[in-house]
């Protein structure tokens, strides 16, 4: 992937995972690459996974299927949603790479995991391959693990953003014991740390949670002037949900000497961009300046 040292106090390499690949960007290229070849290997036809309005997941997902010969199904948060596809970027991408929805209650989305609303879904839809929310299962976490190379032994510090844990799992699983990982997570809640842990036994690595912005999807003029700012400055986009969350915090720990003098830190630019034209939408709205 290419990479970009900015010019700071530190050494500081941006990995730009964001480039693998225009729509399986990113972390979910990482996360579906071993869960599409296990749904081959059952003989499975359809991918069925969970999202919001803006999933990240749910675009990643309906474009990998369309290229890989697979029917898809997205269960969306938000019944009200329904008639609104073709005003929302993501669903409305979705949809065009064939998605079928099921559009559900906000309370019954919070029964993804339980076997009785899975077994509902497939009275209601078919078999299928489930791959969980945000794409985070032993799979996901496989793939992620081949973020890092063998070259990456110089850095001290390995920072990523975090939704479901299964991005920093990877990275730690592959970590080295001089190093310390460093997840950045996008929500309030301290589920995340028992969630990393069931993939991980290493003890290098803790989560900075001083900059969700109020939690997720939440953001405010201050952190969208530093993404503009830093794409001018460094001609890399940043995200609002994830990205721009981390690498605020990261500039913000520098200038607070977190970080020992000299330390190497790779941050991982896990992608994320479509997500940019939906928070605009939102942004215009308020009369808030817009993400560039």
């Amino acid at each position: 992937m290419d990479e970009l040292i900015l010019n700071t106090e530190y050494e500081v390499v941006i990995r730009r995972e964001d480039l693998i690949h225009p729509f399986i960007s990113g972390n979910k290229y990482r996360k579906l690459k071993y869960n599409l070849e296990e749904a081959k290997l059952l003989g499975q036809n359809t991918l069925l996974t969970f999202g919001g309005a803006y999933s990240n997941h749910i675009a990643a997902t309906a474009y990998a299927g369309k290229v890989y010969g697979f029917s898809t199904i997205g269960v969306v948060r938000g019944e009200e949603l329904e008639d609104k596809i073709e005003v929302n970027p993501t669903l409305k991408f979705a949809k065009s790479c064939e998605m079928f929805f099921k559009f559900v209650s906000r309370e019954r989305y919070r029964q993804k995991t339980e076997h009785r609303f899975l077994s509902w879904l497939k009275s209601e839809l078919g078999d299928f391959y489930l791959i969980p929310e945000g794409g985070t299962n032993a799979l996901a976490v496989k793939g992620c693990e081949e973020i890092l190379n063998k070259n990456d032994d110089k850095f001290h510090f390995i920072c990523c953003c975090v939704g479901t844990g299964g991005t920093i799992s990877g990275l730690i699983n592959v970590s080295k014991k001089h190093q310390k990982v460093l997840g950045f997570p996008a929500l309030k809640g301290d589920f995340l740390r028992q969630d990393i842990r069931k993939f991980v036994t290493k003890e290098n690595w803790d989560l900075i949670d001083n900059y969700h912005f109020g939690g997720y999807a939440k953001i405010n003029p201050e952190l969208i002037a530093f993404i503009n700012r830093f794409k001018k400055t460094f001609n890399v986009p940043l995200d609002p949900v994830y990205t721009g969350k981390m690498m605020y915090g990261i500039f913000d720990l520098m200038a607070k000497g977190f970080f020992p003098k000299e330390s190497k830190i790779l941050v991982i630019h896990t992608g994320g961009l479509q997500g940019i034209e939906g928070m605009n939408l939102k942004l215009k709205q308020k009369g808030w300046p817009q993400i560039e």
